[in-house]
């Protein structure tokens, strides 16, 4: 009988295989469920179903992963539950290089997911500590991300225009900085309405002036900040 000589898996390590394996199926599910809700960019469905949702989770929630469900993040913060993120990154009609400025950093997620499809990503976060644990994940997992802690409200001029700009918490109204910085032909993707339920409002910046169309059904935190909830 031949010998073999493979090394045996420490318990650890075949924990960690199973883990693995497991989350790869989870994932495999959520990119499905995106298509069947109506998810068609084929870059956005590729990034997401190459990057691990379970890296931005807190170790309490990291059963739920891929579940499409928001989950908490501290500070009063989620991470937008994944049919969110698909459809707000699709509204963006994201070209490789582009540049994007996303306002509410949080987990780090979205961010990833937008330098993934090859965009050139500027976030800002107003806590510093959720801030950090996010750089500290782009770091570990190899993104090229600019980031800063500031009121997003007033967006990041030095950097714009931007082809696109996507808010990640409820605002009363759209923030009058961040279409300024919206380059001809940008997008800002952004939930307007009370601090309960928002409509999504995707903004087109034209020569004209702007032009938007809605999607309801969705519910953020509040965007806060001089331009947004005080």
């Amino acid at each position: 009988m031949a010998k073999s000589d493979a090394t045996p898996l420490s318990p650890g390590e075949s924990t960690q295989r199973r883990s693995v394996k497991r989350f790869d199926m989870e994932r495999d599910e959520m990119i499905q469920l995106l298509q069947e809700r109506g998810i068609r960019d084929e870059r956005l469905l590729g990034a997401m179903g190459s990057i691990d949702r379970h890296e931005f989770v807190q170790e309490a929630f990291v059963n739920r992963s891929y579940d499409d469900s928001a989950l908490p993040i501290g500070k009063s913060q989620t991470i937008s539950q994944p049919y969110t993120v698909a459809f707000m990154t699709e509204a963006l009609s994201l070209h490789p290089g582009d540049r994007v400025l996303e306002i509410g950093t949080g987990s780090g997620y979205q961010a990833a997911i937008l330098a993934r499809m090859g965009a050139k990503v500027f976030t800002i976060e107003r806590h510093m500590d959720l801030l950090v644990e996010a750089r500290k994940r782009f770091d570990r997992l190899g993104f090229t991300i600019a980031s800063k802690c500031s009121d997003g409200t007033l967006g990041w001029k030095e950097f714009g225009p931007y082809a696109g700009i996507l808010v990640t918490a409820g605002a009363p109204d759209a923030p009058e900085p961040l279409l300024d910085q919206l380059a001809p032909g940008g997008i800002l993707v952004i939930p307007i309405g009370d601090q309960e339920v928002q409509t999504l409002y995707i903004i087109t910046r034209t020569k004209d002036g702007y032009v938007s169309r809605q999607a309801a059904g969705f519910k953020f935190v509040p965007l806060i900040g001089k331009k947004g909830w005080k």
